[in-house]
């Protein structure tokens, strides 16, 4: 059974917090919240938690996994940007945005795209992520909460515990998240390419 947290969404507990980033260095997979939707993410260097992820949205190994960031900092160390992405993805975040681009050698192997070798990266506008994130000291590998065969996300807590409980080892609750993902901008040419509109206005990319 998932352990359920209930989670303030302005001023997360951070005895709280502590659990779950404890449960995440020892392996657990977690639905958590976002500032678009509720996310599944694991520790980076979690093969069964990449796994998991993948049996449970049925995805192939052309799927782009992204590296969830609390910051610029953490994220320049798993992605390679030049001067002028840089500048137009730092305008953008935090906020709903995934970015894929280049991967640095810090990424494993098996989380890349297999012919371009890219991965996607965001630096999320939640209060609860962020704190998350700070806590935990690295990055969230991550993929957006969407079953197979179902058109929109789920989106609360309670939902998630009651029909993901034997395949996830924890719910992070902080109230109601969107139904719209991440909007997907790919950079690995250089130049934009709007992958996935979705909640991160797309004007600025085009």
């Amino acid at each position: 059974m998932a352990r359920y947290f209930d989670v303030h969404p302005d001023n997360p507990q951070q005895r709280t917090i502590r659990q779950v980033a404890d449960s995440i260095r020892e392996g657990a997979l977690v639905a958590y919240p976002t500032d678009s939707c509720y996310a599944l993410g694991c520790r980076l260097g979690s093969r069964d938690g990449i796994e998991r992820i993948r049996t449970i949205r049925h995805l192939d190994d052309r799927h782009h996994f992204t590296l969830v960031c609390e910051n610029f900092a953490q994220l320049g160390q798993f992605v390679r940007v030049d001067k002028d992405v840089y500048r137009t993805i730092k305008a953008a975040t935090p906020g709903s945005y995934t970015f894929i681009l280049p991967a640095t050698k810090e990424v494993p192997r098996r989380l890349l795209h297999p012919k371009k070798k890219t991965v996607g990266v965001r630096i999320p506008d939640h209060t609860v992520t962020q704190a998350l994130l700070a806590e935990l000291g690295e990055p969230l590998l991550s993929s957006t909460l969407l079953l197979p065969d179902e058109d929109e996300p789920l989106t609360q807590g309670w939902e998630i515990k009651e029909r993901l409980d034997h395949v996830v080892d924890a719910v992070v609750d902080s109230g109601d998240c969107g139904t719209e993902p991440t909007t997907v901008i790919d950079f690995s040419e250089g130049e934009p390419e709007i992958v996935r509109r979705g909640a991160g206005d797309t004007s600025r990319f085009e």
